[in-house]
């Protein structure tokens, strides 16, 4: 489903993401429609040739452009920067249409109108073609290189708590970036190695102390500033020789080097850059009050948290006791017994309607039996009893009877078939001793076999001496 915007939700939507993308930018182009009301803001329009950017430089934005005396040093009030050289910066009365200016500001949408437009900080006359030229092609160079990759670059520490800073000693910038520092974070050291920020020997000395820096390995980032300029002031940070220690170093570099809208070599190579000096040190420690509501945020979460789980052990604690209670032997039998007697009535009633149906069943069938067999009715079984008992009686007479004739006869077949009654009268019984089977023929036996012969009084051992003797003599 689409989102639909109104046309001030819109506007306000590109004007944030807008200022939020392009916080302070650095313009270079012609100066076109030049205007200048009662007011005394100046109104003009920047172009290359192929595009055109409206802007406004408002009059408070043009007096503090320009440089003022202290202590024998010309500062420039837009940022505390000591500047060096010869002011390139334009007054506002000063700028000329058709004037090549390089602009330093920030971009803005004017909403009645849905117009974006740059709000000048700062106004500075071109004259810096060949260093310009030499910058892009030392750019490129770099580029090609890899030294401005984004997955090369180190993550700044949080609050650090020891922090190299290679700046010159006496500038402006180490005061600005030492007193932003004191006012922030929670406390750190802080060495400087000094260095020369703006000459020819410059690049070989800031190489040289972040080198040392590195070899160190004390601090936890390196920080290079200096204070604004013009290119030619600038120019040592825009050196092969400051670029190649910036990428060769092992620990984070942040540069602060100039105004917002200088942009330097070694702020590409750099892992972070920051506008100014001043804003080195806000990038490296945390506003103090910003910390403090941190730590109160974090309190009130603990408490919070804190009572969430002493809420949730509680809750715990409850359901544990409440279960403890329930299984609790002493509650068990409470309740056994409030069972009891509460179903004690009911089993009673129950016992009660079981005994009453076969009661009445029983009362039923008494009296039917009673009509069933009355005293006639049992005098005529009696009768009948002793009339069956006398032919019983009689039964098992002729029964027992037929039984002992059939046990006689079954004992004379008995004594016939005994294999021992031929011994009385004068036979013997042979068993061969080898085999223990009775003997049969003179065939079932060879000489030496012992014979054990059972007579009517006893037994008789003897051996086979000869079995066909015994053979003939049969014969």
């Amino acid at each position: 489903m689409s989102v639909i915007f109104t046309v001030s939700e819109l506007t306000r939507s590109v004007k944030n993401l807008l200022e939020a993308e392009f916080p302070f930018v650095w313009v270079r182009g012609q100066v076109t429609n030049l205007a200048r009301p009662a007011s005394g803001h100046v109104y003009f329009t920047l172009t290359d040739g192929d595009a055109a950017l409206s802007v406004v430089w408002f009059k408070s934005a043009q007096r503090s452009a320009e440089p003022v005396e202290r202590e024998g040093e010309r500062v420039n009030p837009l940022t505390g920067e000591v500047e060096e050289g010869e002011a390139t910066a334009l007054a506002g009365d000063a700028l000329e249409g058709g004037q090549e200016v390089l602009c330093a500001g920030r971009l803005n949408v004017f909403e009645p109108r849905g117009q974006y437009q740059l709000v000048a900080e700062l106004v500075q006359a071109q004259g810096v073609g060949d260093l310009a030229m030499a910058f892009e092609a030392l750019k490129r160079k770099l580029a090609d290189k890899g030294y401005f990759d984004e997955d090369r670059k180190l993550a700044l520490p949080r609050n650090p708590a020891r922090v190299a800073v290679i700046t010159s000693p006496s500038g402006a910038a180490i005061r600005d970036f030492l007193r932003i520092a004191a006012e922030r974070g929670t406390g750190g050291e802080i060495r400087i190695y000094p260095a020369l920020v703006q000459g020819e020997r410059a690049p070989g000395q800031i190489a040289a102390a972040l080198d040392q820096v590195d070899t160190e390995g004390w601090a936890e980032v390196a920080v290079l500033i200096r204070g604004g300029g013009s290119l030619e002031d600038l120019w040592a940070f825009n050196t092969e020789e400051v670029a190649d220690a910036i990428h060769r170093a092992r620990l984070p570099v942040l540069t602060g080097v100039g105004h917002e809208p200088d942009v330097t070599i070694a702020d590409f190579v750099a892992d972070k850059r920051a506008a100014t000096p001043s804003h080195a040190a806000q990038e490296l420690w945390p506003r103090r009050e910003t910390l403090a509501q941190r730590v109160d945020a974090l309190e009130l979460a603990l408490g919070r948290a804190y009572g969430a789980w002493l809420r949730g052990r509680e809750d715990a604690f409850r359901q544990l006791r409440r279960a403890l209670v329930w299984l609790s032997p002493a509650q068990r039998l409470g309740r056994m017994e409030d069972r009891h007697r509460s179903l004690l009535p009911r089993l009673e009633a129950a016992g009660r309607g079981v005994y009453r149906v076969p009661g009445r069943t029983l009362a039923a069938s008494v009296e039917r039996l009673a009509r069933a067999f009355g005293p006639a009715r049992v005098d005529r079984g009696g009768d009948e009893v002793v009339s069956l008992c006398r032919r019983m009686e009689r039964a098992m007479l002729a029964l027992h009877q037929r039984r002992e004739r059939d046990l006689a006869m079954l004992a004379a077949v008995l004594r016939g078939l005994d294999p021992e009654a031929p011994l009385e009268r004068g036979y013997a019984l042979i068993r061969v001793g080898r085999t223990g089977e009775f003997l049969r023929g003179p065939k079932e036996v060879t000489p030496g076999d012992a014979l054990d012969i059972r007579v009517r009084d006893g037994r008789v051992a003897a051996v086979v001496i000869d079995a066909s003797i015994q053979t003939r003599e049969k014969e």
